[in-house]
């Protein structure tokens, strides 16, 4: 969760990264499809895509795009969220990692 202020008002993006194990795919994915599913109802959702990475098998990003940083924490705090969440990281055996980003003009 980031604090308010930092990012308010402004369109910001999620980096969610996992290292996901082959023998637990099926399994993950059908936590992942609830989540998703979830997320595109919620106030302040944009969009979100999945990547695997090339040279680190089994290491995926999800990013997602939200309007700004309160409907974010919104999202990252509701219960629903997290109880989806605490089974994905029981899964992996390892806490899933968030990065907020948001635009920078340099």
């Amino acid at each position: 969760m980031l604090n308010p202020g930092h990012g308010d008002g402004e369109m910001i993006k999620i980096h969610i990264r996992r290292n996901i194990p082959e023998d637990k795919k099926e399994d993950l994915l059908l936590l992942i499809m609830k989540l998703r599913s979830m997320s595109m109802g919620k106030p302040g959702y944009i969009s979100g895509e999945t990547l695997k990475r090339l040279d680190i098998p089994g290491e995926s990003l999800v990013v997602t795009k939200w309007q700004s940083v309160h409907y974010w924490n919104q999202w990252f705090q509701s219960a629903e969220r997290s109880e989806i969440q605490n089974n994905i990281d029981e899964l992996l055996g390892e806490e899933t990692r968030y990065e907020i980003y948001e635009y920078d003009p340099m």
